[in-house]
Order: C-alpha cells, then sequence, then structure tokens
C-alpha cells in the first residue's frame, strides 16, 4: 500500500477550514449507460482502481482531518465487491455513510449486510417513472423493476432513503408522477435535479436540454409538491443552469465544502474538475488527504475570492455564488477564471441561453450513451 499517511517533515500546510464531505467515487464501472452522467469521458480502468487498503487509508485519514460525511459513488459503488468492507471502516472512523447507487448490483441480502454494517443512508436513484422510459434512458433492460425491488429492501431494513431524480427533456413532463413515485417509494427526501451538463451529458446536450417552458412547468410542480406534502418528503430542486439569472455556488464554492477522490486516486475540487485541463491533481498515493486540501495547486486555483475576474469580485453576490461554477465557464468561454455564463451579468449568458434555446427547440437527437 503506497497511500500517504502522514505529512513529510518541514511540510508547511495552511490553515483552512476542514472539508464537510468527501465523494468516493470507488469506480466509474456501471451497468447503466446513462446519457447524462457527468463522469469524464476518459475513464480510469479498473486495474487502475485503489485497492481496498488503500481506500481504507483514505477513509481513515478523511476522519482524522475534519471530514464528517462519505458519499460511496461511482460508477455503480456496488460493482466493488469490497463495499461491504468499506462501509465498515468508514463507520468505524465515525463517517456519516451516504450510499448513491443505481441499485443495479445490490441484492437482499447485500442491502441487509450493509444495513447491519451500520450504512446511515441510501441515495437511489431513477431514470423514470416506468420500465419502458427508465430503461431507455439508463441503457439497461430491467433496471427500473429491479431498482423498485430495491427500494423494498431498503424500507423493510428502516434504512432512510432519498430517490435522486435527474431530469431532462426526456422526462421533465413527468415530473408529478416521479415526486408521486417518491412518496411510494418510502423515500423521505427527493433530489429533483436537472441534468449538470459535464462529461456525457455534454456530449448529448441537445438530446438532454429541456425548454424555457418545461423548466418553468416543473418548478411550479416542485413549489406546489413542497407545500402539499410539507412533513412528508422533503423535496430539493436543482434547476438548470442554462436557464439561469445567476450561478448555483458549485461544491458550495469551489474548495469550501468537500472534495473528491476518484478511483485511480485523484482528488478534486468538484466533481467535473479534470474538464478544466490546465489543472494538474494531486493523488492520494503521493500526498496525504490533508495536504492536497489545504496546499493542493488545483484547489487553491480558484479558492476563495481573489482569482476572480473584476465583474466578480466587485459583485454582491460573490461570496454567496463563489464566482459559480469553473467547469462551465471553461466549457463555455475556454476560460475556467471567466465569469460563469450562468450569471446574467456574464459577457458569455446570452450565447449560451440562445444555445440552449435552439437546441430545446431541435429535434432531439438519439443518445450517446455512456461506456467504459
Amino acid at each position: 500500500m503506497n497511500v500517504q499517511t502522514a505529512l513529510p517533515e518541514g511540510t508547511r500546510v495552511r490553515r483552512v477550514p476542514a472539508p464537510m464531505a468527501m465523494l468516493a467515487e470507488l469506480t466509474y464501472r456501471c451497468p447503466l449507460k446513462c446519457p447524462y452522467c457527468s463522469n469524464p469521458l476518459e475513464m480510469s480502468k479498473r486495474s487502475e482502481e485503489l485497492s481496498t487498503e488503500q481506500w481504507a487509508e483514505v477513509l481513515r485519514q478523511a476522519a482524522r482531518m475534519g471530514v464528517l460525511h462519505v458519499h460511496f459513488s461511482g460508477g455503480e459503488p456496488a460493482a466493488r465487491r469490497d463495499l461491504e468492507e468499506l462501509l465498515s471502516v468508514a463507520v468505524e472512523a465515525g463517517l456519516y455513510t451516504n450510499l448513491i447507487t443505481s441499485g443495479v448490483g445490490l441484492t437482499e441480502a447485500r442491502v441487509k449486510d450493509l444495513s447491519a454494517r451500520g450504512l446511515d443512508h441510501i441515495q437511489l436513484s431513477v431514470q423514470g417513472t416506468d420500465a419502458s422510459t427508465a430503461d431507455l434512458i439508463g441503457g439497461y433492460r430491467g433496471g427500473f423493476e429491479h431498482k423498485m425491488k430495491v427500494a423494498a429492501w431498503i424500507a423493510a431494513e428502516g434504512i432512510p432513503l432519498t430517490v435522486n431524480a435527474v431530469m431532462h427533456r426526456r422526462n421533465l413532463d413527468r415530473t408529478a408522477e416521479t415526486i408521486d413515485l417518491a412518496v411510494r417509494l418510502g423515500a423521505r427526501r427527493i433530489e429533483v435535479a436537472h441534468t449538470q451538463i459535464h462529461g456525457w451529458a455534454y456530449v448529448n446536450r441537445a438530446s438532454l436540454m429541456p425548454t424555457r417552458e418545461q423548466v418553468d412547468a416543473c418548478s411550479a410542480i416542485v413549489d406546489e409538491a413542497r407545500e402539499r406534502l410539507k412533513g412528508t418528503l422533503v423535496i430539493d430542486y436543482v434547476p438548470p443552469d442554462h436557464h439561469a439569472k445567476y450561478p448555483k455556488a458549485c461544491m458550495g464554492g469551489w474548495g469550501r465544502v468537500g472534495l473528491n477522490v476518484t478511483p485511480s486516486g485523484k482528488v478534486l475540487p468538484c466533481h467535473a474538475a479534470e474538464s478544466i485541463p490546465h489543472l494538474v491533481f494531486d493523488n492520494v498515493k503521493d500526498k496525504p488527504l490533508a495536504a492536497i486540501w489545504a496546499d493542493g495547486a488545483a484547489f487553491n486555483a480558484y479558492r476563495g475570492t481573489d482569482w476572480m475576474p473584476e465583474l466578480c469580485r466587485t459583485c454582491d453576490r460573490k461570496e454567496v455564488d463563489w464566482g459559480g461554477c469553473r467547469c462551465q465557464a471553461m466549457a463555455y468561454a475556454g476560460d475556467a477564471s471567466a465569469t460563469d455564463p450562468a450569471c446574467i451579468k456574464s459577457p458569455h449568458h446570452v450565447r449560451m441561453q440562445e444555445l440552449a434555446l435552439t437546441e430545446a427547440a431541435d429535434v432531439p437527437p438519439d443518445y450517446v450513451y455512456r461506456t467504459m
């Protein structure tokens, strides 16, 4: 095992508040082929994944540096046979544990085992409200029916459930049915999350881009459901950037709240950060997690406000959205330090919205499914 566990003698680590959460991307392997997947186009192979021992040490380091939550993700984390073992390590380290899963790869026995080991929460993805729609979007026949079984197993174990519904052009008109499905499954929370256009989703942008009318209708449905289901279901709503007036604080602000560890051990400030070509990412095989968080060049590239262009630095929202999404600025402006095109003040805002309107008006092309 070559994961670094201690800071080299003489290393100076700047004082940066500890991250609240860590996304542990155990593997990029996944039986589903979702065209909205935000994983990178070039994904690390199984042979490049961190070993069980290496992941265990990363989890222990995260707990020691002050991380509170670990989110086991992928790909499909259940594709790792050591998922249960890694969960036990996280529980023993005192971390709150959340499994982000498609459900495919879970059996009733595995759900029972995870529950017995102390799993705190499960986040189950749904691609649609019926088998034909969900299996078409996920690119996996039988996926929807299996998810319904998984949800029943989760309920039987009493594990708190969040339904993760990624919404886009092809399923947005079923927002109300999606919320009703979450209630039927016994979920405590649903994320109605419009597709974030990164990775494979960027390739499928024209197939996924909703119309303004769809977005407005979805927002109204969410508002009504929040009132109607108060005390029964919490609804988190992530509106689409392409029809926004102001950007969201990506990851709560770059290098402020959370970090991602990729299957091969790279440590990223956000899930899509590898789309910024000039950034160099440290690896837990070479440096301790705490040192990477505090002093890593990629984390400090856009941390705080000093890096911001004048337009952002003088804005009264600079510590609200923290400059928005750097990956989006890279994608649409060709410059990761530019103002986020989602912001109405950005010189790139009109182009981004015009592109969205044009793509939403065209006949959607066929999906380009995610492949390893």
